[in-house]
């Protein structure tokens, strides 16, 4: 068979169900996917094909998957940091969001996502904001895949300035783009049971029902949101979610801090799957998951990144390695959230939380051709004995030097292909020039 391209002589980590890693291995992409996985001999040549990547002396792997997103939000990296969560979304994030967010800044602060994920190999996004119409034509010139969901929220917002109307723009969002892009699926987002009436989440999620889509919703959060809602409601926001018939298996539970044994079993049972987000969790204060028992209970985890206002940085690679440690020193067992866990957090889980594992997060014939390359000629990752090991404790994502989604290359030996990067980060600098001088006015 004549492949369109071929990537051989790479050590492959395929993250699929057997765990296969492939030394010397080649991988052959055929109309954007993978038709070809095997193991290279001496003898063997190089299979044809209309380009070939030499990957020697480098990891090759699925693309990573980003649960949690708000894209956008580059354009507030570190306005309010060192704060709690209630001071700064409703006295400083919220307050941004309404003076400078609108459909120009959320162009250009798309593709400087975009190009921080690109070029730190993560492949897919699950994304939720406002104006994400904006977001979503944005992203289609990233050439990036993801899940998109129109903010719903009972205050006025950026493009829904009367709440009343705010699940009737999503629908419109998830109509527009359902069928519009292949890499794109719309989804409805819901900020959190707290910000969001018992109506609103009814009639949000219907509407996700209707049109076959992911739900996405932060719960638990933080303590003050648990208390809150058990002094409001009578219970946990869990409980109150799944009596409201929100939780099933295309729900994303964002956050999921606050949590205890009988929310544990309601989340399991509805088969609803956790963003699992651990460093704006810590960077906010609001506390450490129980990932251990998450994970036991069988809920299908991803990661994510969150925003760059609570988090400041899209980096999937510096997440791994934040999320394996922060569980092992507060379970004081270093045998909890090994490295093969969060690489599959990363990849292959994520991608099953989101409802895209038939397409992407793993290496195997038939699925989509979302590739990493990854240096390891480097000193930071000399010697290697164990690739995992490497990708979630050693690798960062500058170490990323190519990146393929669909067979298409959008990296090339660290330089995206069709994206013109100097501009974005030009047009994001005169937009931030703004915005901060408005936040030292607030702190002041």
């Amino acid at each position: 068979m004549h492949f369109d391209t071929v990537i051989h002589n790479g050590l492959i980590v395929t993250m699929n169900p057997a765990f296969e890693i492939i030394e010397s291995g080649t991988i052959g992409i055929h109309a954007g996917k993978i038709a070809y996985l095997g193991k290279e001999t001496p003898e063997s040549p190089v299979p044809e094909a209309r380009k070939k990547i030499d990957a020697k002396g480098c990891i090759v792997m699925p693309g990573l998957v980003n649960t949690h997103t708000h894209l956008p939000m580059t354009l507030f990296r570190g306005i309010a940091d060192d704060l709690p969560l209630d001071l700064w979304l409703n006295e400083h994030i919220f307050p941004a969001e309404a003076k400078h967010i609108h459909p120009e800044s959320v162009r250009w602060a798309t593709l400087l996502a975009g190009c921080e994920m690109l070029l730190s190999g993560t492949t897919t996004c699950c994304d939720g904001y406002f104006l994400e119409d904006n977001v979503a034509t944005a992203f289609q010139g990233s050439f990036m895949r993801g899940v998109l969901g129109q903010g719903v929220i009972d205050f006025p917002a950026p493009g829904v300035p009367e709440p009343d109307k705010n699940v009737d723009e999503a629908i419109k969002f998830v109509e527009k783009w359902k069928e519009k892009s292949p890499l794109i699926r719309p989804s409805i987002f819901c900020h959190s049971p707290y910000s969001c009436s018992e109506k609103t989440l009814k009639s949000a999620k219907k509407a996700a029902l209707d049109n076959g889509v992911l739900f996405q919703i932060h719960v638990s959060e933080t303590f003050r949101e648990r208390r809150d809602c058990q002094k409001q409601h009578g219970t946990s926001p869990v409980r109150y979610l799944h009596d409201l018939g929100i939780l099933d298996k295309n729900t994303l539970l964002v956050h999921a801090v606050w949590i205890d044994d009988a929310d544990l079993e309601i989340i399991s049972a509805t088969g609803a799957c956790i963003s699992h987000v651990p460093e704006s969790n810590m960077k906010l204060a609001s506390g450490i998951a129980p990932l251990p028992k998450i994970l036991n209970a069988g809920i299908t985890t991803g990661l994510g990144t969150d925003g760059c206002a609570s988090n400041n940085t899209l980096d999937l690679f510096t997440t791994m390695d934040v999320c394996a440690k922060l569980h092992k020193v507060n379970t004081l067992n270093p045998t909890d959230v090994d490295a093969r866990t969060v690489l599959e957090m990363a990849t292959i889980s994520g991608a099953k939380s989101i409802g895209l594992d038939d397409i992407t997060g793993s290496l195997e014939i038939g699925k989509a051709a979302d590739i990493i390359i990854i240096d390891i000629k480097k000193p930071h990752l000399t010697p290697i004995y164990s690739p995992v090991s490497h990708l979630v404790y050693a690798v960062n994502g500058s170490d990323v030097t190519d990146v393929l989604i669909a067979g298409k290359p959008v990296v090339n030996k660290r330089k995206i292909i069709g994206l013109n990067t100097d501009k974005i980060i030009e047009r994001v600098k005169k937009l931030s020039a703004y915005i901060g001088q408005s936040s030292d006015q607030r702190r002041e």
